[in-house]
């Protein structure tokens, strides 16, 4: 996996303008929810479980170091950390 600069300058070169590292600690839960603009989450360390719960068959997806998940604008999404935490490069 690259550094953490190299992972922010990947998403920056993306087209990403606002481009920062994030820290969940384990077991973290974000309810339900939905951004204005298209976001990615390139996977640094650790578990990043994701759901689209309005889906016609939402299911539950597990990444891990060197992923990036892509979440289209206005698209609802819950997601779950897991047990060791995880560190992500955000860009919206």
């Amino acid at each position: 996996m690259s550094s953490q600069s190299e992972a922010e300058a990947e998403v920056q070169a993306r087209g990403f303008t606002n481009v920062f590292t994030w820290t969940d600690s384990p077991k973290a839960h974000y309810p339900p929810h939905s951004h204005a603009t298209r976001t990615t989450h390139l996977i640094l360390q650790g578990e990043f479980i994701i759901t689209y719960p309005k889906d016609t068959h939402p299911s539950k997806e597990t990444f891990g170091p060197g992923a990036q998940i892509d979440v289209e604008a206005d698209r609802v999404h819950e997601v779950w950390i897991g047990e060791g935490g995880c560190t992500y490069v955000v860009g919206e």
